[in-house]
């Protein structure tokens, strides 16, 4: 029985191609130039970070509404006391399976898991799903997440103010004030994705054919959602079902052809 932990690649896409082999001290010389580049890379980026605190802000409604485990809920008691919130809006299918829910989404916002370290600097992680409360939390059950989560069905206008799901927003609390400091979306959402750090890191990295690469190396996935999918599902899904876990959202539709990703 096929692997289903595997994907299954068009014949002749692995590759044998391989970084030329040289002794440790050359090795260690291009690293040493390369790290240049990477510490000047990090100074860019507390650069950015310095530009994000300095940015004003926008004052929202305290009470829009959402839906979580125990009904409505404000947007003000979704910090749960704290003073900041992030939450990312989660894309989702209407009345679709979980097989045809976004693999982006489930990528990007299933790798944020242990919120102590947020929550020592009295940061609150949230998710705003677009589906209704009782069918995207099935999902959220399927996935093991523990995040707490939310339904934005019915204050999206309010929220996304023009803008759509799949972005990730800050916010500021200053007792019943509430203010959004800061959002972004599509390639934003990296940051929210230790799997893509890490892959950056080895020889063919994320193996996606806009990278630039030499000649040869595996790039095997287009930049479609479809590198979020194994064998037509997204690809944390896989392990959920050979644990046991339901992935039934009390839907009977049948899965879509269409995907979304980020």
């Amino acid at each position: 029985m096929k692997n289903l932990d595997q994907y299954t690649f068009a014949n002749g896409s692995n590759s044998s191609a391989q970084p030329a082999v040289a002794d440790r001290a050359t090795w260690q010389a291009e690293i040493d130039k390369l790290r240049i580049r990477e510490k000047k890379h990090t100074r860019q980026g507390d650069a950015l970070a310095a530009a994000r605190r300095r940015l004003p802000m926008v004052e929202v409604d305290p009470n829009i509404t959402l839906i979580g485990a125990n009904g409505p809920i404000t947007l003000l008691e979704v910090f749960e006391g704290r003073r900041q919130l992030i939450a990312y809006f989660h894309m989702w299918h209407l009345n679709q399976p979980a097989e045809s829910q976004c693999e982006g989404c489930t990528f990007f916002n299933g790798q944020v898991r242990e919120l102590s370290y947020l929550h020592s600097r009295d940061v609150t992680y949230a998710t705003f799903c677009q589906g209704p409360y009782e069918e995207s939390s099935r999902y959220r059950d399927f996935m093991g997440w523990d995040v707490p989560w939310y339904s934005a069905q019915d204050s999206t206008d309010a929220l996304l103010a023009g803008r759509w799901f799949g972005m990730q927003v800050c916010y500021l609390r200053d007792d019943d004030r509430v203010f959004e400091t800061y959002w972004t979306t599509g390639r934003g959402a990296e940051l929210m994705a230790p799997s893509y750090g890490l892959l950056d890191l080895t020889v063919y990295g994320r193996q996606e054919i806009w990278e630039d690469s030499p000649t040869g190396w595996p790039q095997r996935w287009q930049n479609n959602g479809e590198q979020f999918r194994t064998n037509g599902r997204p690809s944390a899904q896989w392990s959920r079902l050979s644990a046991g876990y339901s992935d039934d959202l009390g839907t009977s539709a049948n899965a879509s052809d269409s995907h979304c990703c980020q």
